[in-house]
């Protein structure tokens, strides 16, 4: 998988995610798997724990299956998955 500008419409939910960066000092550094995922938030598996993150205030780290880390910034992530698909993809680098 190459990384493109289309990423964006790929499922996050499954995949290892770390947060990287974030305006809120408190949820930096909670990493798991994607357990669900809404218009404006993610929910990390953090140690048993579900933890709500918001997307427009985070930069995240995802592990795809290939191994190929990918770092995004939460603002282009902001949407319902499905829509996000429905979406063409907006080159932003």
């Amino acid at each position: 998988m190459s990384v493109t500008p289309s990423i964006v419409q790929y499922e996050f939910i499954g995949l290892d995610a770390k947060v990287v960066k974030s305006s809120n000092p408190s949820v930096v550094g909670i990493a798991g798997k994607v357990d669900d995922e809404t218009r404006n938030s993610l929910v990390i598996l953090h140690d048993g724990e579900k933890k709500v993150i918001i997307k427009d205030t985070a930069v995240f780290e995802f592990v795809m299956p290939n191994g190929t880390v990918v770092e995004l910034d939460g603002k282009v992530l902001i949407g319902r998955a499905e829509d996000r698909l429905k979406k063409r993809p907006r080159r932003l680098w």
